[in-house]
């Protein structure tokens, strides 16, 4: 009964009304800006901009029509597709089509100012289109002018997608409901002796067939992370490369971060930091579970996770400035005796309390320093105040909350009911 409820609302496709919408507020951006015109190559901002997630190259300028220039699948492209699609044709004569379709904006007397998605993009591919739009400009003769022409749109693409629509909203809800459920479902199955790959298999099933993509994505380069971290005592406070406070030590070099073969015991903590992917949207939550009872010292350290967290509340209302929630935070850790713990340990320790979430899991905004951004209603963040013990394990909390209107605190989106998950 539970899992039609969380599967009949589901529907993939984008609707057109969203699409038109999102390209208003980006050309809007676009001519506070002074960009002329931008070019997204990365998968998830086509599909956001578009619609489809089919390989290509969008194109959309300040004012007028965008079009999506793609490479495969064409016929796939254009049924999902809610903006101007064709195929891309020759790759070495992006250039001209470019200068063909948008003769205005290319044949201008004063070179436009064109921004691409430059924090993802390939360096050989981003000469490669610096030259395409060198040539765009008229000068072919001279491609690595094109270099000085092709701007980092990346900051104002991520400003755009900040803010989340009703309609993004419920995917997300949506999936947190699915892994409220899934997380029910398999708490039975978290016994001494159990592994953490075998329950996080367990978690993941039930996750799939609710609409799980299988994964949850990241912008930040090098960085993955599968649909969660389940560690427990002092494998879940192993450090990694994974830009996170807890990353778990996995399955070998080759997989450094997440879940391990090592068994859960008795009397340590066991972080449950998940998420699920519906619709291409994320949830993202944490939850602290033991089989028997806690240290004094781990529950000194929950109880300090949970007390950052209703601060965090407290703070996050719109106009709240997002370095100052962070500093608020940084400072209650302290006040604690637990700033050496805070989000990490050592050289590990991490430099934010929380982050945007959406069809990315490390979107904007960040709690953290030096990003001075405010709050505005429909932004959605991920608030995860944790604690790390070399050798011992790793507690905290992770709720995700969308910003709302007038000064009223933040709405939960994750479901999952606080507390210490006792066993």
């Amino acid at each position: 009964m539970m899992m039609e409820e969380s599967i009949m609302l589901l529907d993939g496709m984008i609707p057109a009304e969203e699409i038109k919408m999102r390209i208003e507020r980006l050309q809007k951006h676009m001519a506070d800006d002074g960009v002329d015109a931008v070019l997204i190559t990365q998968n998830i901002g086509i599909l956001y901009w578009s619609g489809t997630m089919q390989s290509g190259y969008l194109l959309v300028p300040a004012s007028g029509e965008p079009t999506l220039y793609v490479r495969r699948s064409v016929e796939r492209a254009v049924r999902e597709s809610s903006v101007r699609t064709v195929p891309l044709g020759s790759f070495s004569r992006f250039g001209a089509t470019l200068r063909r379709d948008y003769a205005e904006l290319f044949g201008a007397q004063q070179p436009p100012r064109i921004g691409a998605d430059l924090d993802t993009l390939p360096a050989a591919t981003f000469l490669k289109l610096a030259s395409f739009v060198a040539e765009a400009c008229g000068d072919s003769e001279l491609p690595d002018r094109g270099i000085s022409r092709l701007t980092d749109a990346s900051p104002l693409l991520r400003r755009v997608r900040m803010v989340k629509s009703e309609w993004e909203i419920q995917r997300i809800e949506q999936a947190a409901l699915a892994l409220d459920e899934s997380l029910t479902e398999a708490l039975p199955e978290l016994r001494e002796g159990v592994s953490e790959l075998e329950w996080i298999a367990k978690i993941e099933y039930s996750l799939r067939l609710r609409g799980h993509i299988g994964s949850m994505r990241l912008r930040g380069y090098n960085q993955e992370v599968p649909t969660g971290m389940v560690g427990s005592g002092e494998a879940a406070a192993e450090p990694t490369y994974f830009d996170g406070p807890a990353g778990g030590r996995g399955l070998g070099p080759h997989s450094p971060q997440s879940v391990s073969r090592k068994r859960f015991a008795r009397d340590e903590p066991i972080l449950l930091d998940l998420g699920c992917c519906i619709d291409g949207y994320v949830i993202d939550q944490t939850r602290t579970a033991v089989i028997g009872e806690l240290s004094l010292e781990l529950q000194a350290a929950y109880a300090a996770a949970e007390r950052i967290i209703r601060e965090a509340e407290r703070l996050m209302i719109e106009g709240a400035r997002c370095s100052d929630i962070y500093a608020a935070a940084l400072q209650l850790a302290s006040d604690l005796g637990l700033a050496d713990h805070f989000m990490g340990f050592g050289a590990d320790q991490v430099r934010f309390l929380g982050h945007g979430i959406g069809l990315e899991i490390d979107e904007w905004p960040v709690l953290a320093a030096g990003f001075d951004i405010p709050l505005e209603p429909g932004m959605v963040l991920a608030v995860e105040p944790k604690f790390t013990f070399p050798g011992v394990g790793v507690v905290g909390i992770e709720n995700s909350y969308v910003i709302t209107a007038g000064g009223t605190p933040p709405r939960a989106l994750t479901r999952t009911r606080e507390a210490v998950i006792v066993k």
